[in-house]
């Protein structure tokens, strides 16, 4: 059936849900996973260049690769302790394009990821990644809540 897992997550508690979900799916299919973690461009974090509150690109980087290195440190031990197999991806891209093209690029079948489920104006204002990477994917996607 499925044989390589993507599962994206942002760190948060419920992309938690979609990391143990993935994992545990994983090991009942003996399919191997790749986990991603996204970070926006630091284009896209700018203001405009408003003089003294741009924030430096360098230290941008810095503390985006260690935030990455740590939400997918905790994937990697979940994944070890299962006995899957399982290599990361950080991207420097929009979260919905960064799933897309790394499941594309690392050959996955099946993408799970986790949903806020957001509803009306907050949807409007904040959009869903997820929703996105349904309506653009080729592939399959296991959406948690």
């Amino acid at each position: 059936m499925f044989t390589h897992l993507l599962i994206a997550t942002d760190g948060s508690e419920l992309a938690a849900k979609a990391e143990s979900t993935g994992l545990r799916l994983a090991k009942q299919l003996d399919a191997r996973v790749t986990a991603v973690t996204a970070t926006e461009p630091w284009s896209a974090m700018t203001n405009g260049g408003t003089p003294g509150l741009d924030f430096p690109i360098a230290g941008y980087e810095k503390a985006a690769a260690r935030h990455a290195a740590a939400i997918l440190a905790k994937v990697h031990e979940a994944a070890a302790k299962l006995g899957v197999t399982c290599e990361s991806a950080h991207v420097i891209d929009f979260a919905a394009e960064a799933i897309i093209e790394t499941a594309k690029v690392k050959g996955c079948d099946l993408i799970v990821m986790a949903s806020h489920g957001r509803r009306g104006v907050k949807h409007l204002l904040l959009g869903s990644q997820a929703q996105r990477v349904v309506s653009l994917s080729s592939l399959p996607v296991l959406v948690c809540r």
